[in-house]
């Protein structure tokens, strides 16, 4: 009996799954979806989780795509697009909006083009998530969650700026929070103050953390124009904010700053700062890495 050659059969097989027609691959399950949304602007009032299927594409100048009007409403993209891009950079619109609601969240969403891609307002709500998205060339702000028990985690927020809308609206916002809401390795690239208005550059502002945590956060490519400031983490008001294992960049700018604790009882510790005229200032500084 002959043996087999290797080398030859391996390639006999190669060639035969090349030529084979494949199955179909199965479709996306929506088998957890309350509902579609298949237009915009449109108005959730029904509890559950509402889902795309598509792409969907908008021009308004203000108001919102979506707007959550219940509570416990989760919102999911299927990594699918929200996309304002054709309302121009003075655009007022919101992508995914909420007033005073609780428990919404959103995830898997290529929000693109609005003032603001995921705007949580309302001191009254809270519980909410925003996880898993990419915001990109919003015109102001990425995302911003008021809310106590509410986190923004592995979110991508990329080459936010360039509102046209207003010469008194000029800095750009990475992340915002209000209340004591978790920050969890989300991603910020690209903050750019409109130009010709001395604007400042955010990669995170936190307002009102009580015992809240920022972690594993990486935060770059922050633009102030002419006397403004590039900050990376700024907190305020607030106390007891973990703030541990980040990673912020900046361009080495007069005035800049790394993380900056207007909050009481900041502990900082295990985060990476470059190229910032100040790493810390007014944080508690129990061990981090901070160069020019």
């Amino acid at each position: 009996m002959s043996r087999l050659h290797l080398p030859a059969l391996l390639l006999t097989i190669l060639a035969l799954l090349l030529t084979t027609p494949r199955p179909a691959q199965a479709a996306q399950s929506y088998d957890n979806c309350t509902g579609f949304i298949t237009t915009l602007p449109t108005i959730i009032s029904t509890q559950g989780t509402w889902c795309l299927k598509q792409d969907l594409a908008t021009s308004i100048s203000s108001g919102n795509a979506i707007t959550i009007n219940t509570n416990n409403v989760t919102i999911d993209c299927n990594d699918f697009k929200l996309d304002d891009s054709a309302a121009g950079t003075a655009t007022t619109a919101y992508g995914i909006y909420e007033l005073n609601r609780n428990n919404a969240a959103v995830r898997h969403c290529n929000i693109r083009g609005f003032y603001a891609g995921v705007y949580f307002d309302g001191i009254n709500g809270g519980g909410h998530s925003v996880e898993d998205n990419l915001l990109d060339r919003n015109t102001i702000l990425g995302i911003e969650v008021y809310g106590d028990g509410s986190v923004i985690q592995r979110n991508r927020v990329v080459d936010t700026g360039g509102t046209t809308f207003s010469p008194t609206i000029t800095t750009a916002n990475g992340i915002d929070s209000v209340g004591t809401v978790d920050l969890i390795d989300n991603l910020i690239s690209g903050a750019t103050a409109t130009s010709g208005h001395n604007g400042s550059a955010y990669g995170m502002y936190i307002y009102g953390n009580v015992a809240g945590r920022i972690v594993g956060n990486r935060i770059r490519g922050l633009k102030k124009d002419g006397s403004g400031i590039d900050y990376g983490i700024v907190l305020n008001s607030g106390t007891h904010v973990a703030v541990r294992d980040n990673e912020l960049v900046g361009d080495a700018s007069t005035g800049s700053l790394g993380i900056q604790c207007a909050a009481a009882a900041v502990d900082i510790r295990g985060n990476m700062l470059s190229g910032f005229a100040i790493g810390n200032s007014g944080c508690v500084d129990n061990g981090n890495d901070i160069v020019p």
